[in-house]
Protein backbone atom coordinates (compact mmCIF):
# COMPACT_ATOMS: atom_id res chain seq x y z
CA UNK A 1 0.00 0.00 0.00
CA UNK A 2 3.11 2.36 0.93
CA UNK A 3 4.61 2.06 -2.60
CA UNK A 4 1.28 2.27 -4.25
CA UNK A 5 0.39 5.63 -2.17
CA UNK A 6 4.49 6.59 -3.09
CA UNK A 7 3.50 6.48 -6.74
CA UNK A 8 0.41 8.52 -6.31
CA UNK A 9 1.94 11.55 -4.47
CA UNK A 10 4.72 11.15 -7.02
CA UNK A 11 2.39 11.77 -9.98
CA UNK A 12 1.76 14.48 -12.24
CA UNK A 13 -1.23 17.37 -11.81
CA UNK A 14 -16.29 12.23 -11.27
CA UNK A 15 -19.73 12.21 -12.14
CA UNK A 16 -18.84 12.82 -9.01
CA UNK A 17 -15.43 11.53 -8.69
CA UNK A 18 -15.54 10.75 -4.75
CA UNK A 19 -17.83 9.24 -3.30
CA UNK A 20 -19.76 11.30 -1.23
CA UNK A 21 -22.26 9.20 0.12
CA UNK A 22 -22.07 6.80 3.40
CA UNK A 23 -19.62 4.29 2.44
CA UNK A 24 -17.32 6.77 3.33
CA UNK A 25 -19.22 8.23 6.34
CA UNK A 26 -19.72 5.50 8.09
CA UNK A 27 -20.10 5.99 12.01
CA UNK A 28 -17.31 6.54 14.00
CA UNK A 29 -16.12 3.34 15.72
CA UNK A 30 -14.91 3.64 19.35
CA UNK A 31 -11.14 2.89 19.02
CA UNK A 32 -8.75 2.99 22.26
CA UNK A 33 -5.73 4.67 21.56
CA UNK A 34 -3.21 2.22 23.41
CA UNK A 35 -4.39 -0.71 21.18
CA UNK A 36 -2.04 -1.19 17.66
CA UNK A 37 -2.74 0.60 14.28
CA UNK A 38 -4.19 -3.15 13.05
CA UNK A 39 -6.33 -3.53 15.65
CA UNK A 40 -8.15 -0.56 15.68
CA UNK A 41 -8.48 -1.39 12.25
CA UNK A 42 -10.12 -4.33 12.69
CA UNK A 43 -12.43 -2.61 15.47
CA UNK A 44 -13.70 -0.01 12.99
CA UNK A 45 -14.62 -3.14 11.37
CA UNK A 46 -16.40 -5.62 13.85
CA UNK A 47 -17.97 -2.39 14.98
CA UNK A 48 -19.29 -1.52 11.80
CA UNK A 49 -20.89 -4.82 10.96
CA UNK A 50 -22.47 -5.84 14.35
CA UNK A 51 -23.65 -2.13 14.62
CA UNK A 52 -21.81 -1.36 17.28
CA UNK A 53 -20.25 1.89 16.55
CA UNK A 54 -21.13 4.93 18.07
CA UNK A 55 -23.51 7.19 15.42
CA UNK A 56 -23.21 11.15 16.13
CA UNK A 57 -25.54 13.77 14.23
CA UNK A 58 -24.92 14.72 10.81
CA UNK A 59 -23.47 18.26 10.60
CA UNK A 60 -25.56 21.18 8.92
CA UNK A 61 -25.43 21.80 5.13
CA UNK A 62 -25.86 24.66 3.43
CA UNK A 63 -28.83 24.50 0.77
CA UNK A 64 -31.34 22.08 -0.42
CA UNK A 65 -31.94 18.32 1.98
CA UNK A 66 -30.59 15.43 0.16
CA UNK A 67 -33.01 13.80 -1.76
CA UNK A 68 -31.57 10.30 -1.57
CA UNK A 69 -30.82 7.81 1.39
CA UNK A 70 -26.76 6.87 1.49
CA UNK A 71 -26.09 3.98 1.69
CA UNK A 72 -27.80 2.10 0.27
CA UNK A 73 -27.39 4.45 -2.88
CA UNK A 74 -23.92 5.14 -4.04
CA UNK A 75 -24.85 9.02 -3.55
CA UNK A 76 -26.91 11.07 -1.63
CA UNK A 77 -27.31 14.32 -3.74
CA UNK A 78 -27.82 14.79 -7.22
CA UNK A 79 -24.55 14.65 -8.54
CA UNK A 80 -22.39 16.81 -10.56
CA UNK A 81 -18.67 16.32 -11.56
CA UNK A 82 -15.89 18.82 -11.43
CA UNK A 83 -16.20 20.02 -7.63
CA UNK A 84 -17.22 18.79 -4.44
CA UNK A 85 -20.94 19.35 -3.46
CA UNK A 86 -21.20 22.89 -2.57
CA UNK A 87 -22.41 23.11 0.79
CA UNK A 88 -22.01 19.63 1.71
CA UNK A 89 -19.44 18.96 5.48
CA UNK A 90 -17.19 16.46 5.08
CA UNK A 91 -18.20 14.25 7.38
CA UNK A 92 -16.74 10.95 6.23
CA UNK A 93 -14.83 9.10 8.41
CA UNK A 94 -12.84 5.50 7.28
CA UNK A 95 -11.78 2.65 9.00
CA UNK A 96 -8.09 3.33 7.90
CA UNK A 97 -8.02 6.96 9.07
CA UNK A 98 -10.18 6.17 12.33
CA UNK A 99 -7.54 3.99 13.39
CA UNK A 100 -4.92 6.20 12.44
CA UNK A 101 -5.94 9.14 14.06
CA UNK A 102 -9.57 8.61 15.17
CA UNK A 103 -10.97 10.70 11.88
CA UNK A 104 -9.00 13.48 13.37
CA UNK A 105 -7.20 15.52 10.06
CA UNK A 106 -8.50 17.04 7.35
CA UNK A 107 -6.40 14.80 5.22
CA UNK A 108 -7.61 11.53 4.98
CA UNK A 109 -6.26 8.07 3.16
CA UNK A 110 -8.64 5.90 1.96
CA UNK A 111 -9.53 3.40 -0.71
CA UNK A 112 -11.30 -0.03 -1.89
CA UNK A 113 -10.24 -3.16 -2.95
CA UNK A 114 -12.55 -4.49 -5.99
CA UNK A 115 -12.10 -7.98 -6.89
CA UNK A 116 -15.07 -9.15 -9.65
CA UNK A 117 -16.26 -12.54 -11.10
CA UNK A 118 -17.78 -12.75 -14.76
CA UNK A 119 -19.69 -16.02 -16.66
CA UNK A 120 -20.40 -15.01 -20.24
CA UNK A 121 -21.74 -16.60 -23.16
CA UNK A 122 -18.42 -14.90 -25.24
CA UNK A 123 -15.39 -16.61 -24.81
CA UNK A 124 -12.63 -14.64 -26.25
CA UNK A 125 -13.80 -11.16 -24.89
CA UNK A 126 -17.11 -9.35 -23.73
CA UNK A 127 -16.26 -6.18 -25.46
CA UNK A 128 -17.39 -3.44 -25.40
CA UNK A 129 -19.46 -4.52 -22.21
CA UNK A 130 -17.71 -2.32 -19.65
CA UNK A 131 -15.63 -3.14 -17.23
CA UNK A 132 -15.41 -6.71 -17.64
CA UNK A 133 -14.23 -6.72 -20.79
CA UNK A 134 -12.40 -9.71 -20.20
CA UNK A 135 -14.86 -13.01 -20.27
CA UNK A 136 -15.07 -15.43 -17.81
CA UNK A 137 -12.69 -14.80 -15.49
CA UNK A 138 -12.12 -13.86 -11.55
CA UNK A 139 -9.77 -10.53 -11.46
CA UNK A 140 -8.92 -7.47 -10.03
CA UNK A 141 -10.62 -4.65 -11.55
CA UNK A 142 -9.44 -1.72 -8.84
CA UNK A 143 -7.11 -1.64 -5.77
CA UNK A 144 -7.57 2.26 -5.19
CA UNK A 145 -5.61 4.53 -2.68
CA UNK A 146 -6.73 7.99 -1.69
CA UNK A 147 -5.30 11.08 -0.26
CA UNK A 148 -7.76 13.81 -0.44
CA UNK A 149 -8.23 17.51 1.28
CA UNK A 150 -11.72 18.54 0.95
CA UNK A 151 -12.37 22.69 0.90
CA UNK A 152 -14.65 23.89 3.60
CA UNK A 153 -17.56 25.05 1.20
CA UNK A 154 -20.21 25.21 4.16
CA UNK A 155 -18.72 28.59 6.04
CA UNK A 156 -19.03 31.69 4.12
CA UNK A 157 -16.31 33.52 6.08
CA UNK A 158 -12.68 32.41 4.52
CA UNK A 159 -11.00 31.24 0.86
CA UNK A 160 -10.39 27.25 1.78
CA UNK A 161 -8.16 24.87 -0.25
CA UNK A 162 -8.56 21.07 -0.75
CA UNK A 163 -6.37 18.68 -3.29
CA UNK A 164 -6.86 14.93 -4.14
CA UNK A 165 -4.72 12.14 -5.48
CA UNK A 166 -5.52 9.17 -6.81
CA UNK A 167 -3.44 5.30 -7.20
CA UNK A 168 -5.71 3.06 -9.18
CA UNK A 169 -3.92 -0.22 -10.42
CA UNK A 170 -5.99 -3.17 -12.04
CA UNK A 171 -8.04 -4.41 -14.85
CA UNK A 172 -9.94 -1.17 -15.08
CA UNK A 173 -6.72 1.28 -15.88
CA UNK A 174 -7.93 0.98 -19.64
CA UNK A 175 -10.99 2.84 -18.81
CA UNK A 176 -9.32 5.78 -16.86
CA UNK A 177 -6.02 6.29 -18.83
CA UNK A 178 -5.24 8.99 -20.87
CA UNK A 179 -2.55 9.55 -23.65
CA UNK A 180 0.89 10.58 -21.97
CA UNK A 181 -0.01 9.46 -18.66
CA UNK A 182 1.84 6.29 -18.64
CA UNK A 183 -0.76 5.41 -21.35
CA UNK A 184 2.39 2.92 -22.86
CA UNK A 185 0.94 0.15 -20.60
CA UNK A 186 -2.34 -0.14 -22.85
CA UNK A 187 -1.71 1.71 -25.78
CA UNK A 188 1.72 -0.03 -26.79
CA UNK A 189 2.03 -3.05 -24.33
CA UNK A 190 -1.64 -3.95 -23.99
CA UNK A 191 -1.15 -5.07 -20.33
CA UNK A 192 -4.26 -6.28 -18.47
CA UNK A 193 -3.31 -4.78 -15.29
CA UNK A 194 -2.01 -1.40 -15.27
CA UNK A 195 -1.58 1.63 -13.19
CA UNK A 196 -2.68 5.09 -12.99
CA UNK A 197 -2.97 8.06 -11.53
CA UNK A 198 -6.09 8.95 -12.24
CA UNK A 199 -7.09 11.96 -10.31
CA UNK A 200 -4.89 14.75 -9.61
CA UNK A 201 -6.33 17.99 -8.49
CA UNK A 202 -6.57 21.06 -6.48
CA UNK A 203 -9.06 23.50 -5.46
CA UNK A 204 -9.38 25.88 -4.17
CA UNK A 205 -12.92 27.74 -2.41
CA UNK A 206 -14.01 31.04 -2.60
CA UNK A 207 -17.39 31.92 -0.70
CA UNK A 208 -17.99 35.68 -1.90
CA UNK A 209 -18.56 34.63 -5.11
CA UNK A 210 -22.20 34.13 -5.39
CA UNK A 211 -23.82 31.10 -3.54
CA UNK A 212 -19.68 30.04 -3.38
CA UNK A 213 -17.33 29.26 -6.35
CA UNK A 214 -15.16 26.24 -6.48
CA UNK A 215 -11.90 26.39 -8.69
CA UNK A 216 -10.34 22.93 -9.54
CA UNK A 217 -7.03 22.95 -11.39
CA UNK A 218 -5.33 19.33 -12.53
CA UNK A 219 -6.46 15.97 -14.19
CA UNK A 220 -9.76 15.31 -13.15
CA UNK A 221 -13.18 12.99 -14.18
CA UNK A 222 -15.06 14.60 -17.46
CA UNK A 223 -17.95 16.15 -15.92
CA UNK A 224 -21.46 14.89 -17.27
CA UNK A 225 -22.91 11.72 -17.05
CA UNK A 226 -24.45 9.58 -14.42
CA UNK A 227 -21.67 6.73 -14.04
CA UNK A 228 -17.97 7.44 -12.79
CA UNK A 229 -14.89 5.30 -13.32
CA UNK A 230 -14.54 4.85 -9.82
CA UNK A 231 -16.42 1.63 -8.41
CA UNK A 232 -18.53 2.91 -5.48
CA UNK A 233 -19.88 5.95 -7.45
CA UNK A 234 -22.13 3.37 -9.86
CA UNK A 235 -25.44 1.89 -9.23
CA UNK A 236 -24.19 -1.19 -10.81
CA UNK A 237 -20.70 -2.99 -11.04
CA UNK A 238 -21.06 -3.25 -15.46
CA UNK A 239 -21.21 -0.11 -17.09
CA UNK A 240 -23.69 1.22 -19.78
CA UNK A 241 -22.50 0.67 -23.61
CA UNK A 242 -22.89 4.89 -23.41
CA UNK A 243 -20.31 5.19 -20.55
CA UNK A 244 -17.76 2.65 -22.45
CA UNK A 245 -17.15 5.21 -24.90
CA UNK A 246 -17.51 8.66 -23.91
CA UNK A 247 -14.68 10.89 -22.47
CA UNK A 248 -13.09 9.24 -19.01
CA UNK A 249 -10.58 12.05 -17.91
CA UNK A 250 -9.74 16.04 -18.34
CA UNK A 251 -6.81 17.65 -17.79
CA UNK A 252 -7.82 21.45 -16.98
CA UNK A 253 -9.36 24.31 -15.03
CA UNK A 254 -12.85 23.94 -14.05
CA UNK A 255 -15.32 26.69 -12.60
CA UNK A 256 -17.97 25.26 -10.34
CA UNK A 257 -20.56 28.45 -9.23
CA UNK A 258 -24.00 28.02 -7.41
CA UNK A 259 -25.60 30.94 -8.15
CA UNK A 260 -28.62 29.98 -5.37
CA UNK A 261 -29.90 26.50 -3.75
CA UNK A 262 -31.57 25.91 -7.33
CA UNK A 263 -29.23 26.77 -9.85
CA UNK A 264 -25.51 26.16 -10.67
CA UNK A 265 -23.11 27.20 -13.79
CA UNK A 266 -19.92 25.49 -14.73
CA UNK A 267 -17.24 26.79 -16.97
CA UNK A 268 -13.93 25.15 -18.21
CA UNK A 269 -10.79 25.29 -20.36
CA UNK A 270 -9.14 22.17 -20.67
CA UNK A 271 -6.38 20.14 -23.18
CA UNK A 272 -9.23 17.80 -24.92
CA UNK A 273 -10.41 14.64 -23.51
CA UNK A 274 -8.00 11.82 -22.22
CA UNK A 275 -5.14 14.12 -23.11
CA UNK A 276 -2.13 15.07 -21.22
CA UNK A 277 -1.46 18.49 -21.35
CA UNK A 278 2.51 17.86 -23.11
CA UNK A 279 1.24 15.36 -25.66
CA UNK A 280 0.69 16.85 -30.01
CA UNK A 281 -3.12 15.55 -29.28
CA UNK A 282 -4.01 18.25 -27.02
CA UNK A 283 -5.60 21.39 -27.88
CA UNK A 284 -7.34 23.93 -25.89
CA UNK A 285 -11.50 22.71 -25.34
CA UNK A 286 -14.29 24.69 -23.59
CA UNK A 287 -17.01 22.93 -20.82
CA UNK A 288 -20.18 24.51 -20.05
CA UNK A 289 -23.23 23.29 -17.95
CA UNK A 290 -25.68 24.48 -16.27
CA UNK A 291 -27.33 22.44 -13.88
CA UNK A 292 -31.21 23.42 -12.02
CA UNK A 293 -32.68 21.40 -9.21
CA UNK A 294 -36.69 22.21 -8.21
CA UNK A 295 -37.26 23.25 -4.94
CA UNK A 296 -38.75 20.00 -3.96
CA UNK A 297 -35.60 18.27 -4.64
CA UNK A 298 -37.58 15.68 -6.53
CA UNK A 299 -36.04 16.93 -9.94
CA UNK A 300 -32.62 17.87 -11.38
CA UNK A 301 -31.57 19.01 -14.77
CA UNK A 302 -28.00 18.91 -15.79
CA UNK A 303 -26.56 19.75 -19.46
CA UNK A 304 -23.12 20.12 -20.66
CA UNK A 305 -21.36 20.81 -24.07
CA UNK A 306 -18.13 18.98 -23.48
CA UNK A 307 -14.40 19.32 -24.46
CA UNK A 308 -16.07 21.58 -27.14
CA UNK A 309 -13.22 22.97 -29.89
CA UNK A 310 -12.88 22.33 -33.94
CA UNK A 311 -13.53 18.57 -33.95
CA UNK A 312 -11.19 17.40 -35.89
CA UNK A 313 -9.48 14.06 -35.45
CA UNK A 314 -7.06 13.29 -32.32
CA UNK A 315 -6.75 10.97 -29.95
CA UNK A 316 -10.31 10.52 -28.21
CA UNK A 317 -11.31 14.29 -29.22
CA UNK A 318 -14.64 13.69 -29.03
CA UNK A 319 -17.61 16.83 -29.04
CA UNK A 320 -19.77 15.90 -26.51
CA UNK A 321 -22.99 17.23 -25.84
CA UNK A 322 -24.95 15.99 -22.62
CA UNK A 323 -28.11 15.85 -20.78
CA UNK A 324 -28.95 14.20 -17.20
CA UNK A 325 -32.40 14.14 -15.58
CA UNK A 326 -32.53 12.56 -12.36
CA UNK A 327 -36.61 12.10 -10.50
CA UNK A 328 -37.50 11.27 -7.32
CA UNK A 329 -40.80 9.01 -7.56
CA UNK A 330 -41.32 8.39 -3.51
CA UNK A 331 -38.88 8.20 -0.48
CA UNK A 332 -37.35 4.96 -1.92
CA UNK A 333 -38.02 5.12 -5.87
CA UNK A 334 -35.86 7.55 -8.04
CA UNK A 335 -34.75 7.15 -12.12
CA UNK A 336 -31.65 8.48 -13.75
CA UNK A 337 -31.54 9.06 -17.51
CA UNK A 338 -28.77 10.63 -19.61
CA UNK A 339 -28.39 11.12 -23.56
CA UNK A 340 -25.89 12.50 -25.17
CA UNK A 341 -24.63 12.87 -28.69
CA UNK A 342 -20.97 12.75 -30.04
CA UNK A 343 -18.82 13.02 -33.07
CA UNK A 344 -15.11 13.70 -34.22
CA UNK A 345 -14.20 15.11 -37.97
CA UNK A 346 -12.00 13.76 -40.73
CA UNK A 347 -11.55 10.20 -38.80
CA UNK A 348 -9.70 8.07 -41.10
CA UNK A 349 -11.58 5.74 -43.01
CA UNK A 350 -10.90 2.02 -42.23
CA UNK A 351 -8.92 0.30 -45.12
CA UNK A 352 -7.86 3.64 -46.45
CA UNK A 353 -4.34 5.19 -46.76
CA UNK A 354 -4.05 7.50 -43.60
CA UNK A 355 -3.57 5.37 -40.35
CA UNK A 356 -5.70 5.88 -37.42
CA UNK A 357 -4.10 6.95 -34.25
CA UNK A 358 -2.53 4.17 -31.69
CA UNK A 359 -5.10 2.97 -29.86
CA UNK A 360 -8.22 4.60 -31.75
CA UNK A 361 -10.56 2.89 -34.63
CA UNK A 362 -10.59 4.22 -37.82
CA UNK A 363 -14.61 4.87 -39.59
CA UNK A 364 -16.19 3.03 -41.42
CA UNK A 365 -16.95 5.77 -44.07
CA UNK A 366 -18.57 5.76 -47.55
CA UNK A 367 -16.75 4.20 -50.57
CA UNK A 368 -13.67 6.37 -51.76
CA UNK A 369 -13.72 8.52 -48.73
CA UNK A 370 -10.04 9.16 -47.02
CA UNK A 371 -11.77 10.86 -43.73
CA UNK A 372 -15.21 11.36 -42.67
CA UNK A 373 -17.27 12.29 -39.70
CA UNK A 374 -17.92 9.87 -37.11
CA UNK A 375 -21.19 10.60 -34.51
CA UNK A 376 -22.49 8.65 -32.23
CA UNK A 377 -26.16 8.69 -30.30
CA UNK A 378 -26.76 6.90 -26.86
CA UNK A 379 -29.60 6.74 -24.44
CA UNK A 380 -29.64 5.19 -20.72
CA UNK A 381 -31.91 4.86 -18.09
CA UNK A 382 -31.47 4.02 -14.89
CA UNK A 383 -34.42 3.05 -12.10
CA UNK A 384 -33.26 2.46 -8.51
CA UNK A 385 -35.66 0.83 -5.88
CA UNK A 386 -34.91 0.79 -2.15
CA UNK A 387 -35.57 -2.31 -0.48
CA UNK A 388 -33.67 -1.14 2.88
CA UNK A 389 -31.12 0.66 4.57
CA UNK A 390 -28.55 -2.42 3.19
CA UNK A 391 -30.41 -2.98 -0.10
CA UNK A 392 -31.57 -1.48 -3.30
CA UNK A 393 -32.62 -2.90 -6.96
CA UNK A 394 -31.37 -1.50 -10.09
CA UNK A 395 -32.61 -2.21 -13.33
CA UNK A 396 -31.04 -0.79 -16.31
CA UNK A 397 -32.12 0.02 -19.99
CA UNK A 398 -29.25 1.43 -23.00
CA UNK A 399 -29.00 1.78 -26.24
CA UNK A 400 -25.86 3.26 -28.62
CA UNK A 401 -25.96 3.72 -32.06
CA UNK A 402 -22.12 4.05 -33.19
CA UNK A 403 -22.84 5.25 -36.52
CA UNK A 404 -19.67 4.43 -38.32
CA UNK A 405 -18.33 2.26 -35.76
CA UNK A 406 -15.21 4.45 -34.86
CA UNK A 407 -16.01 3.91 -31.04
CA UNK A 408 -16.30 0.68 -30.96
CA UNK A 409 -14.96 -1.02 -34.30
CA UNK A 410 -18.31 -1.81 -35.04
CA UNK A 411 -21.27 0.20 -37.27
CA UNK A 412 -23.71 -1.09 -35.41
CA UNK A 413 -26.87 0.07 -33.18
CA UNK A 414 -26.40 -1.98 -29.85
CA UNK A 415 -28.71 -2.61 -26.62
CA UNK A 416 -28.45 -3.76 -23.13
CA UNK A 417 -30.60 -4.23 -20.18
CA UNK A 418 -29.03 -5.47 -16.64
CA UNK A 419 -30.89 -5.85 -13.53
CA UNK A 420 -28.32 -5.90 -9.94
CA UNK A 421 -29.03 -6.38 -6.51
CA UNK A 422 -27.37 -4.27 -4.31
CA UNK A 423 -26.00 -5.22 -0.47
CA UNK A 424 -24.31 -3.86 2.02
CA UNK A 425 -22.79 -5.10 4.89
CA UNK A 426 -22.51 -2.55 7.56
CA UNK A 427 -21.05 0.43 5.55
CA UNK A 428 -17.65 -0.75 4.24
CA UNK A 429 -18.49 -3.69 2.75
CA UNK A 430 -20.72 -4.05 -0.85
CA UNK A 431 -22.34 -7.42 -3.31
CA UNK A 432 -23.31 -6.43 -6.00
CA UNK A 433 -24.35 -9.39 -8.15
CA UNK A 434 -25.91 -8.74 -11.68
CA UNK A 435 -27.47 -10.45 -14.96
CA UNK A 436 -26.91 -8.74 -18.41
CA UNK A 437 -28.08 -9.56 -21.62
CA UNK A 438 -27.24 -7.00 -25.11
CA UNK A 439 -27.41 -7.34 -28.43
CA UNK A 440 -25.62 -5.97 -31.50
CA UNK A 441 -28.97 -5.32 -33.88
CA UNK A 442 -27.27 -5.20 -37.64
CA UNK A 443 -23.95 -7.04 -37.55
CA UNK A 444 -22.21 -9.50 -35.30
CA UNK A 445 -20.04 -7.28 -32.91
CA UNK A 446 -19.72 -9.63 -29.93
CA UNK A 447 -16.80 -11.83 -28.99
CA UNK A 448 -14.57 -10.01 -31.18
CA UNK A 449 -17.48 -10.10 -34.06
CA UNK A 450 -18.54 -13.83 -34.05
CA UNK A 451 -22.07 -13.31 -32.08
CA UNK A 452 -25.10 -10.67 -32.55
CA UNK A 453 -26.03 -11.38 -28.74
CA UNK A 454 -24.41 -11.93 -25.22
CA UNK A 455 -25.41 -12.53 -21.86
CA UNK A 456 -23.27 -12.26 -18.76
CA UNK A 457 -23.57 -12.71 -15.37
CA UNK A 458 -21.01 -11.25 -13.01
CA UNK A 459 -20.47 -9.54 -9.56
CA UNK A 460 -18.03 -7.71 -7.88
CA UNK A 461 -17.65 -7.22 -3.62
CA UNK A 462 -16.11 -3.40 -2.96
CA UNK A 463 -13.99 -3.52 0.72
CA UNK A 464 -13.58 -0.02 1.83
CA UNK A 465 -10.81 0.86 3.76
Amino acid sequence: MGVVFLSCALSPGQQADTPTGQPAAAPKANVTDSKSLFVRWADFYRQDWWGTAASSPAPARRGLPSPLDSPPFPNSDWSYGGSPVIGEPDSNSYPLMTAINRAGSRTKIYGWVDPTLNFSTSSHSNAPEANDVYSNRFEMNQFVLYAERLPDSVQRDHIDWGYHLTALYGTDYRYTIAKGYLSGQLLNGHHQYGFDPTLEYVDVYIPQVAQGLNLRLGRFISVPGIEAQLAPNNYIFSHSLLYAIDPFTDTGLMATVKLNDQWLVQLGITGGHDVALWTSDAKPSGTACLSYTTESVNDNFYTCANGINNGKYAYNNLQQYDATWYHKFSKTVHMATETWYMYERDVPALGGNIQPETGANAAYCLAGEQRCTAPEYALVNFLQKELSVHDFLSFRSDFLDDKKGQRTGYATRYSENTIMWCHWMGTTVQLRPELRFERAWDRKAYDNGRQHNQLTVASDLIFHF
